[in-house]
């Protein structure tokens, strides 16, 4: 039993790097959710790393901070059984790592900034083009 308190639930590490996702996402820092929250940014590194709990009432709060619902932290959770198969759940974690990236969170947000969606699908084509190019180097 005491080998489980050193070592973080799967999910609250799952909760935590959701928050940080979506912190980072709309470029808020640590310090200023904390502000938000009454809290150090150093209980929010502990919540985004899994190492403290978050509670329902805090995670309540922290979704209206963070402009989405409760759900949102728990979406391909570890042993999360929602009929999606092991394929969807490494491509969520592949948006996760891409969004947490610096060039996946420059794009994104230079991104959601172009309000033409014509503009918007001439970029996607400029990108898959990109891409399918560099496929056949």
């Amino acid at each position: 039993m005491i080998e489980n308190k050193k070592k973080p639930n799967p999910i609250d590490i799952h909760v935590g790097s959701r928050i940080r996702l979506r912190r980072t996402m709309l470029g808020m820092s640590q310090e200023k959710l904390g502000e938000s929250l009454g809290i150090t940014f150093q209980q929010i590194q502990k919540y985004e790393k899994g190492t403290n709990r978050v509670g329902a009432s805090r995670l309540q709060n922290i979704s209206n901070i963070l402009n989405v619902p409760v759900s949102f932290f728990f979406e391909d959770a570890p042993g999360e059984h929602s009929g999606g198969g092991m394929a969807e759940a490494s491509s969520s974690n592949y948006v996760v790592d891409f969004l947490s990236s610096s060039e996946g969170l420059q794009l994104n947000r230079a991104f959601v900034k172009i309000s033409d969606p014509k503009v918007r699908r001439k970029v996607v084509e400029l990108v898959k083009a990109l891409a399918a190019e560099a496929d056949s180097d």
